[in-house]
Protein backbone atom coordinates (compact mmCIF):
# COMPACT_ATOMS: atom_id res chain seq x y z
CA UNK A 1 0.00 0.00 0.00
CA UNK A 2 2.78 2.45 0.90
CA UNK A 3 4.45 1.73 -2.43
CA UNK A 4 1.20 2.47 -4.31
CA UNK A 5 0.68 5.74 -2.39
CA UNK A 6 4.23 6.85 -3.17
CA UNK A 7 3.55 6.51 -6.89
CA UNK A 8 0.85 9.18 -6.66
CA UNK A 9 2.71 11.65 -4.41
CA UNK A 10 5.12 14.10 -6.10
CA UNK A 11 8.79 13.86 -5.03
CA UNK A 12 8.70 17.32 -3.41
CA UNK A 13 5.90 16.17 -1.08
CA UNK A 14 7.66 12.90 -0.30
CA UNK A 15 10.72 14.97 0.60
CA UNK A 16 8.63 17.05 3.00
CA UNK A 17 7.17 13.90 4.57
CA UNK A 18 10.64 12.53 5.15
CA UNK A 19 11.78 15.87 6.57
CA UNK A 20 9.01 16.15 9.17
CA UNK A 21 8.60 12.46 10.02
CA UNK A 22 10.77 12.77 13.11
CA UNK A 23 9.54 16.20 14.20
CA UNK A 24 6.95 17.25 16.74
CA UNK A 25 3.30 17.40 15.82
CA UNK A 26 2.14 20.63 14.25
CA UNK A 27 1.99 22.51 10.93
CA UNK A 28 4.65 22.25 8.24
CA UNK A 29 5.25 23.37 4.67
CA UNK A 30 4.09 26.19 2.44
CA UNK A 31 2.00 24.85 -0.45
CA UNK A 32 0.79 26.73 -3.51
CA UNK A 33 -2.62 25.04 -3.54
CA UNK A 34 -4.93 23.16 -1.20
CA UNK A 35 -4.86 20.23 -3.63
CA UNK A 36 -1.09 19.87 -3.22
CA UNK A 37 -1.41 19.70 0.58
CA UNK A 38 -4.38 17.32 0.30
CA UNK A 39 -2.22 14.72 -1.39
CA UNK A 40 -0.63 14.00 1.98
CA UNK A 41 -4.01 12.80 3.25
CA UNK A 42 -3.77 9.61 1.20
CA UNK A 43 -5.07 6.72 3.30
CA UNK A 44 -6.97 8.92 5.77
CA UNK A 45 -9.91 6.77 6.93
CA UNK A 46 -12.53 9.27 8.01
CA UNK A 47 -15.16 6.61 8.75
CA UNK A 48 -12.85 4.95 11.26
CA UNK A 49 -12.24 8.30 12.98
CA UNK A 50 -15.95 9.14 13.11
CA UNK A 51 -16.64 5.74 14.66
CA UNK A 52 -13.93 6.35 17.23
CA UNK A 53 -15.38 9.76 18.10
CA UNK A 54 -18.86 8.26 18.39
CA UNK A 55 -17.70 5.52 20.76
CA UNK A 56 -15.82 8.04 22.90
CA UNK A 57 -18.70 10.50 23.12
CA UNK A 58 -21.17 7.75 23.98
CA UNK A 59 -19.06 7.16 27.10
CA UNK A 60 -19.19 10.90 27.88
CA UNK A 61 -22.94 11.03 27.25
CA UNK A 62 -23.51 8.11 29.61
CA UNK A 63 -21.23 9.46 32.36
CA UNK A 64 -18.53 6.80 31.88
CA UNK A 65 -15.92 9.42 30.93
CA UNK A 66 -15.63 13.10 31.79
CA UNK A 67 -14.53 14.62 28.50
CA UNK A 68 -13.68 13.89 24.87
CA UNK A 69 -11.49 15.86 22.52
CA UNK A 70 -10.50 14.72 19.03
CA UNK A 71 -11.74 11.20 19.95
CA UNK A 72 -9.41 11.01 23.01
CA UNK A 73 -11.05 10.49 26.42
CA UNK A 74 -10.03 12.33 29.60
CA UNK A 75 -10.91 11.71 33.24
CA UNK A 76 -11.44 15.43 33.85
CA UNK A 77 -12.84 18.24 31.73
CA UNK A 78 -10.38 20.63 30.11
CA UNK A 79 -12.43 23.80 29.74
CA UNK A 80 -11.86 26.56 27.24
CA UNK A 81 -12.76 29.23 29.78
CA UNK A 82 -12.81 32.13 27.28
CA UNK A 83 -15.17 30.19 25.00
CA UNK A 84 -17.41 29.42 27.97
CA UNK A 85 -17.31 33.07 29.05
CA UNK A 86 -18.37 34.07 25.53
CA UNK A 87 -21.31 31.67 25.68
CA UNK A 88 -22.41 32.97 29.07
CA UNK A 89 -22.09 36.58 27.85
CA UNK A 90 -24.27 35.78 24.84
CA UNK A 91 -26.86 34.15 27.10
CA UNK A 92 -26.90 37.14 29.46
CA UNK A 93 -27.62 39.44 26.51
CA UNK A 94 -30.45 37.18 25.30
CA UNK A 95 -32.67 36.75 28.38
CA UNK A 96 -30.53 33.86 29.65
CA UNK A 97 -31.14 31.83 26.48
CA UNK A 98 -28.64 30.29 24.07
CA UNK A 99 -29.29 29.20 20.52
CA UNK A 100 -25.94 28.06 19.13
CA UNK A 101 -24.75 27.11 15.67
CA UNK A 102 -21.68 24.93 16.22
CA UNK A 103 -20.22 24.53 12.74
CA UNK A 104 -18.04 21.42 12.49
CA UNK A 105 -18.94 20.54 16.08
CA UNK A 106 -18.51 16.79 15.63
CA UNK A 107 -21.03 14.80 17.67
CA UNK A 108 -21.32 17.44 20.37
CA UNK A 109 -17.84 17.67 21.89
CA UNK A 110 -18.19 21.33 22.95
CA UNK A 111 -21.79 20.84 24.07
CA UNK A 112 -20.87 17.95 26.38
CA UNK A 113 -17.72 19.71 27.54
CA UNK A 114 -19.76 22.63 28.85
CA UNK A 115 -23.08 21.00 29.79
CA UNK A 116 -22.62 21.57 33.54
CA UNK A 117 -22.58 25.33 32.91
CA UNK A 118 -25.16 25.17 30.13
CA UNK A 119 -27.56 23.67 32.66
CA UNK A 120 -27.48 27.09 34.39
CA UNK A 121 -28.98 28.72 31.29
CA UNK A 122 -32.77 28.81 31.19
CA UNK A 123 -32.97 27.49 27.62
CA UNK A 124 -30.29 25.95 25.39
CA UNK A 125 -30.55 24.93 21.76
CA UNK A 126 -27.27 23.57 20.40
CA UNK A 127 -27.30 23.05 16.63
CA UNK A 128 -24.44 21.25 14.90
CA UNK A 129 -23.74 21.42 11.15
CA UNK A 130 -21.49 18.60 10.02
CA UNK A 131 -20.73 16.12 7.28
CA UNK A 132 -23.32 13.50 6.35
CA UNK A 133 -22.23 10.51 8.42
CA UNK A 134 -21.68 12.59 11.57
CA UNK A 135 -25.16 14.08 11.23
CA UNK A 136 -26.66 10.63 10.78
CA UNK A 137 -24.85 9.36 13.89
CA UNK A 138 -25.79 12.51 15.77
CA UNK A 139 -29.49 12.15 15.05
CA UNK A 140 -29.38 8.44 15.95
CA UNK A 141 -27.30 8.50 19.14
CA UNK A 142 -27.09 12.03 20.57
CA UNK A 143 -29.96 14.29 19.51
CA UNK A 144 -32.27 15.44 22.29
CA UNK A 145 -34.42 18.46 23.15
CA UNK A 146 -31.28 20.63 23.43
CA UNK A 147 -28.94 19.06 20.87
CA UNK A 148 -29.69 18.72 17.17
CA UNK A 149 -27.79 18.04 13.94
CA UNK A 150 -28.07 19.47 10.42
CA UNK A 151 -26.53 18.73 7.03
CA UNK A 152 -25.97 22.37 6.05
CA UNK A 153 -26.20 25.97 7.26
CA UNK A 154 -29.43 26.84 5.46
CA UNK A 155 -31.21 23.82 6.92
CA UNK A 156 -30.03 24.83 10.37
CA UNK A 157 -31.22 28.45 10.10
CA UNK A 158 -34.48 27.24 8.55
CA UNK A 159 -35.29 25.33 11.73
CA UNK A 160 -33.46 27.59 14.20
CA UNK A 161 -33.77 31.15 12.84
CA UNK A 162 -33.10 32.85 16.19
CA UNK A 163 -29.49 31.69 16.58
CA UNK A 164 -27.55 34.18 18.69
CA UNK A 165 -24.09 32.55 18.81
CA UNK A 166 -21.88 30.90 16.18
CA UNK A 167 -19.08 28.65 17.45
CA UNK A 168 -16.15 27.75 15.17
CA UNK A 169 -13.84 25.60 17.27
CA UNK A 170 -10.81 24.09 15.56
CA UNK A 171 -12.55 23.98 12.20
CA UNK A 172 -11.77 27.03 10.02
CA UNK A 173 -8.20 25.85 9.39
CA UNK A 174 -9.50 22.68 7.71
CA UNK A 175 -11.84 24.40 5.26
CA UNK A 176 -10.49 24.72 1.72
CA UNK A 177 -12.23 28.06 1.14
CA UNK A 178 -12.76 29.49 4.62
CA UNK A 179 -13.82 32.98 3.57
CA UNK A 180 -16.67 31.63 1.46
CA UNK A 181 -17.97 29.84 4.55
CA UNK A 182 -17.45 32.90 6.75
CA UNK A 183 -19.19 35.18 4.28
CA UNK A 184 -22.20 32.86 4.32
CA UNK A 185 -22.27 32.87 8.11
CA UNK A 186 -21.75 36.61 8.55
CA UNK A 187 -24.66 37.33 6.22
CA UNK A 188 -26.91 35.88 8.95
CA UNK A 189 -26.07 38.81 11.28
CA UNK A 190 -25.74 36.61 14.35
CA UNK A 191 -24.90 38.72 17.40
CA UNK A 192 -21.83 36.80 18.58
CA UNK A 193 -19.18 34.69 16.81
CA UNK A 194 -16.67 32.69 18.87
CA UNK A 195 -13.50 31.37 17.22
CA UNK A 196 -11.56 28.80 19.26
CA UNK A 197 -8.39 26.72 18.79
CA UNK A 198 -7.41 28.24 15.45
CA UNK A 199 -3.83 28.73 14.17
CA UNK A 200 -2.95 32.29 13.20
CA UNK A 201 0.19 33.82 11.76
CA UNK A 202 0.83 37.40 12.79
CA UNK A 203 1.93 38.87 9.49
CA UNK A 204 1.65 38.19 5.78
CA UNK A 205 -0.94 36.20 3.90
CA UNK A 206 -2.54 32.85 4.69
CA UNK A 207 -0.26 29.82 4.40
CA UNK A 208 -1.36 26.38 3.24
CA UNK A 209 0.39 23.66 5.21
CA UNK A 210 0.05 20.07 6.35
CA UNK A 211 -0.64 19.19 9.95
CA UNK A 212 1.10 16.23 11.51
CA UNK A 213 -1.48 14.54 13.77
CA UNK A 214 -0.74 12.73 17.02
CA UNK A 215 -1.02 8.93 16.77
CA UNK A 216 -3.37 8.73 19.77
CA UNK A 217 -5.92 10.64 17.68
CA UNK A 218 -5.41 8.90 14.33
CA UNK A 219 -1.95 9.82 13.11
CA UNK A 220 -1.01 10.89 9.62
CA UNK A 221 -1.30 14.28 7.94
CA UNK A 222 -4.10 16.70 7.04
CA UNK A 223 -4.20 19.77 4.79
CA UNK A 224 -4.62 22.91 6.89
CA UNK A 225 -4.45 26.66 6.63
CA UNK A 226 -2.48 29.01 8.84
CA UNK A 227 -4.65 32.11 8.74
CA UNK A 228 -3.34 35.64 8.64
CA UNK A 229 -4.70 37.20 11.81
CA UNK A 230 -4.67 40.65 10.27
CA UNK A 231 -6.63 39.60 7.18
CA UNK A 232 -9.00 37.51 9.29
CA UNK A 233 -9.91 40.29 11.72
CA UNK A 234 -10.19 42.82 8.89
CA UNK A 235 -12.67 40.53 7.15
CA UNK A 236 -14.83 40.51 10.26
CA UNK A 237 -14.48 44.27 10.82
CA UNK A 238 -17.02 45.05 8.11
CA UNK A 239 -19.80 43.91 10.42
CA UNK A 240 -18.22 42.91 13.72
CA UNK A 241 -16.11 44.38 16.50
CA UNK A 242 -13.36 42.26 18.03
CA UNK A 243 -14.56 41.97 21.62
CA UNK A 244 -11.74 39.79 22.99
CA UNK A 245 -8.89 37.49 21.97
CA UNK A 246 -7.18 34.74 23.91
CA UNK A 247 -4.44 32.14 23.75
CA UNK A 248 -5.22 28.44 23.66
CA UNK A 249 -3.20 25.67 25.27
CA UNK A 250 -2.48 23.85 22.01
CA UNK A 251 1.05 23.67 20.67
CA UNK A 252 2.43 26.88 19.18
CA UNK A 253 5.76 27.86 17.68
CA UNK A 254 7.51 30.88 16.23
CA UNK A 255 5.52 30.66 12.99
CA UNK A 256 2.00 30.56 14.40
CA UNK A 257 -0.12 30.80 17.54
CA UNK A 258 -3.24 28.81 18.43
CA UNK A 259 -5.75 31.47 19.44
CA UNK A 260 -9.37 32.31 19.98
CA UNK A 261 -11.35 35.42 19.07
CA UNK A 262 -14.75 36.67 20.16
CA UNK A 263 -16.59 38.99 17.78
CA UNK A 264 -19.77 40.96 18.43
CA UNK A 265 -22.08 42.38 15.81
CA UNK A 266 -21.57 46.14 15.54
CA UNK A 267 -23.89 48.40 17.53
CA UNK A 268 -24.53 45.69 20.10
CA UNK A 269 -24.03 46.94 23.65
CA UNK A 270 -20.89 45.48 25.22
Amino acid sequence: MKKIIKEFIPPIILKLLKKISGREYGFYGDFQTWEDASRLSAGYDSDAIIDKVKDSLLKVRDGKAAYERDSVLFDRIEYSWPLLAGLMMAASENNNKLNVLDFGGSLGSTFFQNRKFLNCVSKVKWNIVEQKKIVEYGKKYFANESLNFFFNIDECFGQAPDINVIVLSSVIQYIEKPYELLNNLLEKNVKCVIIDRTPFIKTGKDRIAVQKIQPEIYGGYLPARLLSKDLFTRFFSKKYDLFEEFQCNDNTNKDYEIQGLIFKLKNIKK
